[in-house]
């Protein structure tokens, strides 16, 4: 198990991180795109993985016409997320249509994190995302539930989590602004959720410029959460981020 207070993961399809860019068709139906972010401080859930520090991510995606894609996002971390483990990789394979204006995603993503030791770190995820949009507002729902499974064990057996999500965003008319707005709620017990319920909130807004996007977001949980250098890392906080998205 890890040796550290907080499990760090992040989601490509979910996260306000890189942003793919217009994808590059490889043919047969095949596209692939992707993208590199430095934001102030890499949260989870609400939670700071970094220590309240910057932390570098990049991400790229292979998708097929036929909804199918395959993803592999990472972080850097601080090393109390995984037993030492300074790098998350979030390994993502699912499946994606879109009726209208209704999207329906499902898929699994492993978490992964190389040079934890050999301690007990990664796991699996199932996920779910329906999203529907109108005219220029997006709502969205997702659900990640992990089964029972030993990297979660708060030292009751194999604990599972679920996490239920809300997002809405609206694009101002023309103007590159977008705004955004978070609900999520961790339930436990699990490591994930440091053994306790956990509601997590953000507001934000991105700025689109050509490939770059510019965000600031407002985020707050009502957890407490204290790193071994003794910060809170679920208290409230700014989080500033810089996309390029190729």
């Amino acid at each position: 198990m890890r040796s550290a207070l907080l499990l760090g993961a992040s989601f490509l399809v979910f996260s306000f991180g890189s942003t793919p860019g217009a994808a590059a068709d490889l043919g047969n139906g095949v596209t692939v795109s992707g993208g590199a972010t430095l934001v102030s401080d890499y949260r989870f859930r609400g939670i700071s993985q970094t220590d309240k520090r910057f932390a570098l991510q990049a991400s790229v995606t292979l998708a097929h016409g036929s909804g199918f894609y395959t993803s592999v996002w990472g972080s850097s971390i601080d090393d109390y997320v995984a037993q030492g483990a300074d790098v998350e990789l979030d390994l993502i394979a699912g499946y994606r249509r879109t009726f209208g204006g209704t999207t329906v995603d499902a898929g699994v993503l492993y978490y992964y994190y190389p040079g934890s030791g050999g301690g007990n770190t990664d796991f699996v995820e199932p996920y779910v995302l329906v999203a529907h949009t109108l005219g220029a507002v997006t709502a969205k729902l997702t659900a990640n539930y992990a089964p029972s499974q030993s990297a979660l064990t708060v030292g009751a057996g194999d604990e599972d989590n679920l996490y239920l999500a809300g997002d809405l965003s609206a694009a101002l008319p023309d103007t590159p602004l977008t705004l955004t707005a978070h609900l999520g709620h961790s339930f436990g017990p699990s490591y994930l959720t440091i053994g306790e319920e956990y509601t997590d909130w953000s507001l934000g807004a991105s700025y689109g410029v050509g490939a770059l996007t510019l965000g600031l977001s407002y985020v707050d949980t009502d957890g407490t959460f204290i790193t071994p250098s003794g910060r809170n890392a679920s208290e409230a906080g700014l989080v500033a981020s810089v996309s390029v998205a190729f």
